[in-house]
């Protein structure tokens, strides 16, 4: 139902809601594990080894990023497989989000492994690797199945080592990326923030151009390690909030 949330990772499910309460920053968790690795598994999956209250008040010596972080401050990156990341971005160009909920729904449900009660794993590499376009028509991905299969083939071969991305100088990242078909400068920081725990990517969507009127002088460079994490708090603060552009409030 609405504010439910069921998210999947190899060795546990989770079903998370947000039930209205006072704070607005609880959740309610039901896990069922499969090996009782709970802890561990979705300690890394909500980022919870990093400081968030210790990155908010670093981001306030700036004004602006100081109203963003105050306005949502349970915000945090999930840090998400890798493979899924990259291959939802590349669904997501040219979307929007009930679209793309819908393509990866159906993508999950024609070539993901059945994991029960009505739902499917997220498709590996390999397993999409052997595809045709035609094979993913249900899916209705349009001019994104070429991409996708792309993507599937240079991973499923080794083409493209994802686990190398973590580490490799983020330019030689981000144009091991590009290698792929349809992946540009947007896709690839997005993966690389989302999926590889690059927070030093800072992914240029339409909000976050607009919120460079927020900053004559460009983005604060002494935040440039962290630029991904302040772009969830811009993101959220410039899309959400009346008075974020209010000359104010620069």
């Amino acid at each position: 139902g609405p504010g439910i949330y069921v998210s999947t990772i190899p060795v546990t499910e989770l079903l998370v809601g947000h039930p209205t309460v006072p704070s607005g920053f609880y959740i309610a968790v039901t896990c069922f594990c499969r090996d009782g690795d709970c802890e561990g598994a979705w300690t890394d999956y909500f980022d919870c080894a990093r400081d968030y209250g210790a990155l908010r008040q670093r981001l306030s010596a700036h004004p602006v990023l100081r109203r963003a972080a105050a306005y949502a401050p349970g915000l945090r990156l999930l840090r998400q497989d890798g493979w899924e990341a990259l291959c939802t971005f590349i669904l997501s160009q040219n979307n929007n989000i009930a679209r793309i909920r819908g393509l990866v729904d159906r993508l999950c449900r024609l070539c993901g492994t059945p994991l029960g009660d009505d739902m499917s794993a997220f498709p590996s590499a390999s397993s999409l690797a052997p595809l045709c376009e035609a094979d993913l028509a249900p899916v209705r991905m349009g001019f994104r199945a070429k991409y996708v299969l792309d993507a599937a083939r240079r991973v499923a071969s080794g083409d493209i080592d994802l686990g190398a991305l973590h580490r490799l100088p983020l330019e030689e990242a981000r144009e091991t990326l590009r290698r792929i078909h349809g992946v540009g400068p947007k896709v690839a920081d997005c993966a690389l923030l989302y999926g590889f725990g690059r927070v030093e990517c800072y992914p240029r969507d339409v909000w976050i151009k607009r919120a460079d009127s927020l900053f004559p002088g460009g983005f604060p460079p002494e935040f440039a390690d962290v630029a991904g994490l302040a772009q969830q708090y811009l993101f959220h603060y410039c899309r959400t909030c009346p008075g974020a552009f209010s000359p104010d409030m620069r």
